[in-house]
């Protein structure tokens, strides 16, 4: 079976070409092959496949532990320039803009709906960088979803290992729980973030993102994903997290996003707009995987 891995911000998946590879059980290749002692290794396995909704193309992903997921904001990024890269998706080409080239639009079918993501072009020719909208977060607790009352669920208590917590969530197409903290670094997300993910409070379990709040345009993310554990990026947390941050006040409604895999930018202009999310994507290495 081809594969390629590609990253977006060191959120890394493996991708096949479902056009023409016949992925049996997705669920347990993920498994094997996000391994990274014995597998490829990756954060999760994301099938490029033919659309049946009217996108130009079609993302099933899967967690590095074999759940499928709704979305990915820097999955879908990747998904897009490997489409486009193999010919499975024909793209206009239209003027300059500053610093990069237009490459055009994608539409991709995601389990959360469909996504546009606008594509750019270093001064070689090579796709780098992509911009996604991210659709309009969900912000009642039934949805998202947490049990917690009221409209929404923002600076929040949580009870963990003994430690009481504020959280504010979020789910753009997939459950986002955010806590701000002093010193991103510095906390326990390995011990703390599996606890949290699997906490009572969230029936289909959340995706854990650590904010320090660096000004109102800045802040330091740390991610441990649901079914994959710490990250190095998460594009949907991100995009909770621009939220979040307009919801607590603690951000404006641009934010520049450090996370540990490098930077994402985000903007959610209005209440009642989507999530624009911004940022590189790169191939690392293309292979074949012995299927047994």
């Amino acid at each position: 079976m081809r594969f390629a891995k590609l990253h977006g911000a060191g959120n890394d998946y493996i991708y096949v070409n479902g056009f023409e590879e016949n992925v049996i059980d997705p669920s347990a290749l993920a498994v094997r092959v996000s391994d990274r002692h014995f597998g490829v290794g990756a954060d999760g396995l994301i099938l490029v496949m033919p659309p049946v909704k009217g996108g130009d193309v079609r993302m099933r992903m899967f967690n590095a532990d074999g759940s499928e997921g709704e979305m990915c904001g820097n999955g879908v990024r990747c998904l897009a320039k490997f489409a486009v890269d193999r010919g499975l998706v024909k793209v206009e080409r239209p003027g300059q803009t500053i610093g990069s080239s237009r490459a055009g639009i994608v539409r991709v079918e995601t389990e959360a709906g469909l996504r546009e993501v606008e594509l750019f072009r270093d001064a070689s020719g090579e796709i780098v960088k992509g911009s996604v909208a991210m659709g309009r977060p969900i912000l009642e607790p039934s949805r998202i979803p947490v049990r917690v009352e009221g409209r929404r669920a923002v600076d929040v208590p949580i009870l963990v290992e003994g430690q009481g917590l504020a959280m504010t969530c979020v789910s753009m197409g997939n459950p986002h729980a955010v806590f701000y903290v002093g010193s991103a670094a510095d906390w326990p997300l390995e011990t703390l973030g599996p606890k949290i993910e699997r906490h009572e409070m969230f029936p289909a379990r959340v995706n854990v993102h650590i904010v320090q709040v660096v000004s109102s345009q800045e802040v330091i993310m740390r991610t441990w994903e649901r079914g994959s554990g710490i990250t190095l990026a998460c594009g949907t947390g991100a995009s909770a997290a621009c939220v979040a941050g307009v919801l607590t006040g603690r951000t404006g409604r641009q934010v520049l996003a450090h996370v540990a895999g490098g930077d994402l930018e985000l903007a959610w202009p209005s209440d009642d707009a989507e999530v624009r999310l911004t940022g590189p994507m790169q191939e690392v290495f293309a292979g074949e995987w012995p299927e047994r």
